[in-house]
């Protein structure tokens, strides 16, 4: 069992930027892959990044490649997602995500969090 808390969203005009922290409980963090997900109003839940469990590979959704970048720190049981250069349609609710390595379902989720970008 993993338990997921995400944090570090809020409001920021654009060009600005945030970085989202993941904290997992748990011994295992290192075991699973992790990605971060986003709900904007009124759209379905999409795709962000994801990262190997080992931190080793990346990949981004075309939206945010060159502008978010996906780390995790497994010492810390922390995934980070900083993001950079945000514009209003990055205005979203932010989730982070655990797969088992062996799964290519994600099992967990957190709650979210906000991150709305003015205009």
């Amino acid at each position: 069992q993993v338990q997921l808390v995400e944090s570090g969203g809020g409001l920021v005009q654009t060009g600005g930027s945030l970085r989202l922290s993941c904290a997992a409980s748990g011994r295992t963090f290192s075991s699973y892959a992790m990605g971060w997900f986003r709900q904007a109003p009124g759209k379905e839940r999409e795709f962000v990044a994801r990262i190997s469990s080992s931190g080793s590979i990346t990949y981004y959704a075309d939206s945010v490649k060159g502008r978010f970048t996906i780390s995790r720190d497994n010492a810390k049981n922390t995934m980070y997602l900083q993001m950079l250069s945000l514009k209003p349609e990055d205005t979203a609710v932010y989730y982070c995500a655990a797969r088992r390595t062996t799964s290519t379902l994600y099992d967990y989720w957190g709650q979210g969090t906000q991150v709305t970008v003015s205009s």
